[in-house]
């Protein structure tokens, strides 16, 4: 689905699924009373069996309950870190929100750490709230993230990347070993054997963002052949 939708468009296509069953609607869209809203201009995209979202170029992040995100501590105020995600506000992370976190065994998370998190409160009335543990209270890949390097990106490329069928993340794989964490807020971790292979990674992550499937494989192995000549 490739149709460019504007702010104020029905969706007529999700109004008559959402008849028939539960319908999840992702950013840039509403729901008022039986109808579906655009909110914001884009493209509009739609995966099996029932979700829909609007892809737009937006630099600014809105907080989206579930979204994994990337965020830098500013502060430690009794039990809850303040972490900066790049919204309107920042976040509150209790200390207990780390796996086998307990009063007793705190975990050692300082200002200018970086995080990666997932929202479980993003409201227009509660500042958000983070946590560093999945469903079942396992860290999983959440978490501080050590060394590495954090960039910025647009937030329609951090949704590309973590598309199942986007070609980028494999082919790079094939160039050279490296660790990633992207966070749907527009902010990306890389970390590299090196700093060379780290930016030269970096570079060609922003390099995809317009780029077609084939293309984002092209520079992939341009950057290996720069690499190791």
């Amino acid at each position: 689905m490739t149709e460019i939708v504007l702010p104020g468009d029905r969706i007529s296509a999700a109004e008559e699924l959402a008849k028939l069953k539960k319908v999840i609607l992702g950013p840039g869209l509403r729901r008022e009373n039986e109808q579906v809203v655009v909110c914001k201009a884009g493209r509009l995209n739609y995966k099996e069996p029932n979700a829909y979202w609007i892809d737009s170029y937006q630099q600014r992040y809105v907080p989206v309950r579930g979204d994994a995100v990337i965020g830098v501590v500013t502060a430690k105020a009794g039990d809850i870190f303040r972490v900066d995600i790049g919204a309107h506000e920042q976040a509150s992370l209790s200390y207990l929100a780390f796996e086998s976190a307990t009063k007793k065994n705190r975990p050692d998370v300082n200002p200018g750490d970086v995080l990666y998190g997932r929202l479980i409160v993003a409201s227009r009335d509660l500042e958000p709230e983070l946590v560093c543990v999945n469903s079942i209270g396992k860290k999983g890949k959440l978490g501080v993230l050590t060394d590495g390097f954090v960039m910025n990106c647009s937030l329609n490329l951090a949704r590309m990347i973590l598309r199942e069928n986007c070609p980028l993340l494999r082919s790079l794989t094939k160039e050279m070993p490296y660790e990633i964490a992207v966070g749907l807020n527009g902010r990306i971790w890389l970390k590299a054997k090196s700093l060379r292979e780290t930016i030269a990674l970096g570079n060609a992550i922003l390099a995809a963002e317009n780029a077609s499937n084939e293309e984002m494989s092209k520079i992939c192995e341009n950057i290996g052949n720069i690499l190791f000549t």
